[in-house]
């Protein structure tokens, strides 16, 4: 992967092309309308890069260390969540 100037959810917008099936993308425009796709769009797809991040160090601990405990993935989970929660830095996906 490239390294980027930006954090994920920094930075100017950019243009890319994007196909989606059409009633995906009427499902998004009946809930937040034509106005707000982009952005509706944006933050589906952080939200999967910041889920694959920490599936990314989970999997990294996994084979340094052994299997975690369902308990502490949750655990897990919840502290990522409150540390990043509202953050605009978020680490970038490797």
């Amino acid at each position: 992967m490239t390294e980027s100037a930006y954090n994920i959810g920094d930075g100017p917008a950019t243009r890319v092309s994007l196909s989606l099936p059409e009633g995906t993308a009427a499902a998004i425009r009946e809930r937040v309308g034509k106005r707000e796709f982009s952005a509706f769009i944006t933050a589906a797809v952080e939200r999967e890069l910041r889920g694959r991040i920490l599936d990314e160090y989970l999997a990294d601990y996994e084979r340094r260390n052994g299997p975690v405990a369902a308990a502490a993935q949750d655990r897990a989970r919840e502290v990522f969540d409150e540390v990043f929660a509202g953050e605009s830095e978020w680490p970038a996906a490797s």
